[in-house]
Parts: C-alpha cells; sequence; structure tokens
C-alpha cells in the first residue's frame, strides 16, 4: 500500500486530479445564482418573492422552472451523483501503486471528460455529443475500479 505523501508523485496526482474536479463542483452553485440573477427567475421558494434590493420587482413567475436555470441545476446534479464515485475510487486506485503515468492519463482523462461534459451541457449540445464526452470518464471509472478489485483480491 502506498502511504499518502505528497511528495509521492502519484498522490499529488490524485490530489491535483480530486482538487480540480472539487473546484469545478463548488463553482455550480454560483454558477446556478448568476444564471438566476441574469434570467431574474428561476427561483425556488416562496420567500424568494420578497422584496429586497436584489429582487425590487418579484412577481410570481420568478418561482416557474426557467430551462437556462435548471440546465445548471441539472448539471449540478450530474456532479452530485458521478463525483463522489471519482473522488473515492481514484483515491483507492493510487492506493494500489498503479504506474504514474498511467495514473496520470486515467485521473487527468476523468478531469477533461468532465470538464467537456460541462461545456457541452452548458452549451445545450445534443444528448449524443454529451454521451460521447461522458463515455471516458464513466470507462476510466470502471478501469480503476476493477484495477483496485484486481489488486486487492490477487
Amino acid at each position: 500500500m502506498t502511504a499518502l505523501d505528497l511528495a509521492d508523485p502519484l498522490v499529488a496526482t490524485y490530489v491535483i486530479a480530486a482538487t480540480l474536479i472539487i473546484l469545478k463542483a463548488i463553482c455550480m452553485p454560483w454558477l446556478t445564482v448568476v444564471r438566476m440573477m441574469q434570467e431574474k427567475g428561476g427561483f425556488r421558494s416562496p420567500e424568494d418573492l420578497r422584496k429586497t434590493s436584489l429582487n425590487p420587482a418579484p412577481n410570481p413567475g420568478q418561482l416557474e422552472p426557467n430551462d437556462r436555470v435548471e440546465r445548471i441545476r441539472r448539471i449540478q446534479q450530474n456532479d452530485l451523483e458521478s463525483l463522489p464515485y471519482f473522488l473515492v475510487a481514484g483515491l483507492i486506485f493510487v492506493l494500489t501503486g498503479p504506474p504514474l503515468l498511467l495514473a496520470q492519463i486515467l485521473l487527468y482523462g476523468y478531469v477533461v471528460s468532465r470538464l467537456l461534459h460541462f461545456a457541452s451541457y452548458l452549451t445545450a449540445q445534443t444528448h449524443d455529443m454529451r454521451a460521447m464526452l461522458w463515455t471516458p470518464g464513466s470507462l476510466i471509472l470502471f478501469f480503476i475500479t476493477l484495477w483496485s478489485l484486481a489488486a486487492a483480491v490477487l
């Protein structure tokens, strides 16, 4: 088992990949708020219709679903469904001591796949395009998980 030490390039690779994916995920709520302010709608709670300096002219329509705001929420939901698997599977994978180049290709590849999927979803590309960009990340998760299982069993 590999000790978790940032001086180890393998551990540093995981930390960089995990940090990038976490930063992307924690930016999503901010992006949701920006989009809600741009659209002046897509709010979810009745108290959001109170008159404030940020919402000087509230109206009931602001609680109706807004596709541009909901798009951001769907992207965030997709992150919440998949990123925890990467964070755990990636850490377990690193603990198996894989070759550094393999780990870099897979962990950074996952990050790139997720960022491209995000850009595709944000710009309303077709499902086929989003799926094409999502698939490599999914296959990477399968691979590192099976690698880790094999390392533990064998």
